[in-house]
């Protein structure tokens, strides 16, 4: 099993940028693939991006490509994410997730889910 505690959430204008940090504790952290959702209120759980277990390919969900950017440090057991050029539209409670088989993009292919960090962007 693995344990994740997201922070690094926060008030932004929009145009600004964030990084949310993601870090990990329990079984190693390099062993799993990762990945990032958000859930605005109302609105279903959808994803982010995703990292493989090396963090040499990453994913990302068309709405956040070119200004959100994942990275990951195996030795500190932490996944970030770079969040640049914010929008209003990014306002939601982030989560990191993990699971040992694929970098997917479903909610449902996830098996471990930190608390979440919220992120909210103001005109």
């Amino acid at each position: 099993q693995v344990q994740l505690v997201e922070s690094g959430g926060g008030l932004v204008q929009a145009g600004g940028s964030l990084r949310l940090s993601c870090a990990a504790s329990g079984r190693t952290f390099s062993s799993y693939f990762m990945g990032w959702f958000r859930q605005a209120p109302g609105k279903e759980r959808e994803f982010v991006g995703a990292s493989t277990w090396r963090g040499i390919t990453t994913y990302y969900a068309d709405s956040v490509k070119g200004r959100f950017t994942i990275s990951r440090d195996n030795d500190k057991n932490t996944l970030y994410l770079q969040m640049n050029s914010l929008k209003l539209e990014d306002t939601a409670v982030y989560y990191c997730a993990a699971n040992t088989r694929y970098a997917g993009q479903e909610v449902r292919e996830y098996d471990y889910w930190g608390q979440g960090t919220q992120v909210t962007v103001s005109s």
